[in-house]
């Protein structure tokens, strides 16, 4: 899920778990996040992922809560910004630049686009103007 309102890039700590990454790459930090309800709470840390994005590679450095989601993780303003990207939330799709060339990447998908060998990679879908590749 993107969200240009959120000031952190989020993984819940059961994304985390289900994912089988070790908590011990988690690094303390004293950060503490809004909630979508308002409260304020602690996160249990940071941890730098590798995620592939169409066909470009991002380090994330996510910020890790323990709570009840109902995505799997959320790119808010601090990947949005280093990518250059340009979200809408009404058309379900990101577009950016990588060496001169438009990437657009569109709606929800199954696969998972976390860089790790027992997860399958994204397959590229043909567009007429340009490559379009699926994101969840």
């Amino acid at each position: 899920m993107l969200d240009g309102g959120s000031g952190v890039d989020i993984f819940p700590l059961s994304m985390l778990l289900r994912m089988e990454i070790g908590t011990r790459r988690i690094r303390p930090n004293n950060v503490c996040v809004r909630y979508f309800d308002g409260i304020k709470r602690d996160t249990l840390g940071e941890i730098d992922l590798i995620l592939t994005i169409g066909p470009v590679d991002f380090e994330v450095t996510f910020q890790v809560l323990d709570m009840g989601t109902s995505y799997n993780f959320l790119l808010g303003r601090p990947w949005i910004h280093a990518a250059g990207a340009v979200p809408s939330t009404l058309h379900q799709m990101v577009k950016f630049e990588d060496k001169d060339q438009e990437i657009v990447v569109h709606r929800e998908d199954e696969q998972s686009i976390y860089r790790d060998p027992s997860i399958p990679c994204l397959e590229a879908i043909e567009g007429s103007e340009h490559t379009v590749y699926p994101i969840f």
